[in-house]
This record gives C-alpha cells, structure tokens and sequence, in this order.
C-alpha cells in the first residue's frame, strides 16, 4: 500500500472510532478489551496518536517513551479532545515528505513516514472494531489488502521481535492463508523454542496447523478480537491455541 492509502485509513477509522466510542459513551465496557471502558479505549488510542505525530514532526530519533498525554480529560470533553490529537497527527504525516527521518521499532520497517502511517492506520483500525464491539453494533468491513497488510505487519514486523512469547519445544509450522485476496501473500510462520517466529511469504512446503478464512477474520484473529473459531483451522490445532495463548501484544 502507499503511504497516501494508510493515511486515507487512518482518517476513515479514526472518525469510525470516535463515532462509536461517542455513541457507546464513556462508561461502556469494551468485550474485545476485558476490563477496559470506551473511555480507556479512547485515551489510550490518542495517546498514541499524539506520541506518533511527536516523534514525525520532530524527527525524533528514539526510542521515545510512549508516556501519556497530559491533560487527558473525561467527560463529553473527551471525544473533541480525541478528535483534536487525531486530526493532529493527519496533518503531521500529510506535511512530512518522503525522506522524513524518525525512529521506527520493528524490524525491517519501511520508510519511516511510511511505517508511521501504517502502524497508526492499524493501532486505529483495531480500537475502531473495539469501539464498535462495545457499542454493540455490526462492524464495519475492512478492506481485505488492508486487513491483509496489517497481518503481514504482525507477522513480520512485531512477532519478529526477540519479545514475541511464542515458541515451541520442537520446530513447528504455522501457515496463514486469506481466502479473499486473490495476488495477496500467504504467509508460513516457522516456530521454534529459542527464536522469535520467522515469518515469509510464502506458502512452500508443509504446514503443522493452517489457519484460513478472509483477510478481514484472520485479521482480527490474529489481533485476538475474534475467536480461533471464526477462521478454518486444519492440522494440529494444539499448535493455533498455542499461537492463541501466547501471542498477545503488549
């Protein structure tokens, strides 16, 4: 995807979010988020937005700490108060060009314009399916190469990271595979008991478990907002539940 498209994204959920989180109100429990209010949900998503459009608009070299944003208010305050920090950071990506100089935290990043994009058109995307769980209403599709570039940004990106729980005792494979992106990858996951997974696209050779099913479900799966259920699960299940328990992102 390009740069322009996530930023295009991060518009579309944003204001889907701040819809939703306004509809549910401020006390509402959020299901895909146990334990946390519309009101959590909220400040925790423009947090992030306010600490990406820092670390872009001052070409900050990191890390930088993602410290919370002061000042956070309650109350019927809080939804402009979101939407303030969330048209911010749209005019922080749109005014840096494309050889914009920041730090980036996962492996084999883009550009950094590009990776911040991404990474809070997906942050965005999913607190946006959160906030709609919590006002209980249907969700709004997702795109599928969206969907399907935020799995790769999982897979390759975040579980590439030595922090990733998952392992297993003996080598194991997991494969990915969206049924609705007709030229979209198809990722083997290779675990193991003393390395973070290794994510290629690719879908040669044998698989232990393969988990399948649209772009939008493995998605939200993989991101532990829906249940294992909800994909096709063929082979060693014992594998996807393991996946399932250890895969969280902290």
């Amino acid at each position: 995807m390009e740069t322009t498209e996530y930023i295009d994204t991060l518009r579309r959920e944003g204001e889907l979010l701040a819809d939703a989180a306004e509809r549910a109100g401020e006390h509402a429990p959020v299901p895909t988020c146990p334990g946390w209010t519309t009101g959590d949900l909220v400040r925790h998503t423009s947090t992030f937005h306010r600490w990406a459009a820092r670390i872009v608009a001052g070409s900050l070299p990191g890390p930088v700490p993602e410290d919370p944003a002061p000042g956070v208010p309650t109350g019927t305050d809080l939804w402009p108060w979101f939407r303030d920090g969330h048209a911010a950071l749209l005019r922080t990506l749109e005014a840096a060009g494309p050889a914009a100089d920041c730090w980036t935290f996962l492996p084999g990043a883009p550009p950094p314009l590009t990776f911040w994009a991404r990474r809070q058109a997906h942050e965005t995307a999913v607190h946006r399916v959160d906030a709609e769980s919590a006002r209980r209403g249907e969700l709004t599709p997702l795109d599928a190469a969206f969907a399907a570039d935020g799995i790769d940004e999982l897979l390759t990106g975040f579980h590439a990271r030595t922090r990733s729980r998952v392992r297993t005792e003996r080598p194991r494979t997991l494969r990915v595979r969206p049924t609705d992106t007709d030229t979209g990858p198809v990722w083997t996951v290779r675990l193991s008991a003393d390395a973070p997974p290794r994510a290629e696209r690719s879908a040669d050779g044998p698989a232990d478990c393969e988990l399948s099913g649209p772009a939008q479900t493995l998605y939200l799966l993989l991101w532990n907002r829906l249940p294992l259920d909800a994909a096709a699960v063929t082979g060693d299940r014992a594998l996807a539940d393991l996946w399932r328990r250890t895969s969280g992102i902290g």
